[in-house]
């Protein structure tokens, strides 16, 4: 949303079925699985490859606005575990929010080991791929881990890429660079993989109940 003097008129025709304004999200939206994710992370012998496993669940939210700005978005869950195993390996929720304004793309995320990011990128509604990024110390896309993390494992900038494929697949490029302790060179934690449909999404609440009637 470009800065504007009405911070606080909203909109008198605002479509409420966030599932037909989701541009580029719109391929996100529903529950996905996959088996052949592809993790690189820090180790104390430099660095550790790990597959995994992944349940990926992405709903439509009720349209969301900030006085004049209109935001429709997915409120995500993902679940990772290694092939044959119970323990959680990964979890994550957050955000995908779309503004058909300014084709601007918006991902936040939140990690139980203690770190939130605000990532950011643009693209044209009809994007078959898209990056967003956020970078340690930025105000409006940036990174905040808690002090173990910032210490040990800091953090300075994260970058996801989002491909969709023409099989109903889509899949995401995740690189993460971290500084760790004692290292002087800067490490690039990676995630890789691929997640098909399994069931689809639940119209956001407002626009179910017109459904209804």
């Amino acid at each position: 949303m470009q800065p504007t003097e009405d911070i606080y008129t909203e909109p008198d025709d605002l479509d409420i079925d966030t599932l037909r304004n989701l541009g580029p999200l719109t391929a996100l939206a529903g529950i996905f699985e996959g088996d052949s994710g592809a993790d690189v992370h820090p180790s104390e012998d430099g660095a550790e490859g790990d597959a995994y496993v992944e349940r990926y669940e992405a709903q439509p939210i009720d349209p969301q606005l900030n006085g004049p700005q209109v935001l429709y978005g997915l409120r995500y869950h993902t679940h990772i575990r290694k092939p044959g195993e119970i323990e959680t390996f990964h979890d994550q929720v957050g955000y995908w929010l779309w503004e058909p304004a300014t084709h601007t793309l918006i991902q936040t995320l939140t990690i139980p080991r203690g770190q939130t990011a605000l990532a950011i990128g643009t693209a044209a509604p009809d994007a078959r791929t898209f990056t967003l990024t956020a970078t340690l110390g930025s105000p409006t896309s940036g990174i905040s881990s808690a002090p173990f993390l910032d210490h040990a494992f800091k953090t300075t900038e994260y970058r996801i890429t989002v491909s969709i494929n023409d099989d109903g697949t889509w899949s995401y490029d995740q690189d993460t660079v971290m500084t760790v302790l004692g290292r002087t060179e800067p490490f690039h934690h990676t995630d890789r993989h691929t997640l098909r449909k399994v069931a689809d999404p639940t119209p956001n609440p407002l626009a179910a109940a017109a459904q209804q009637r």
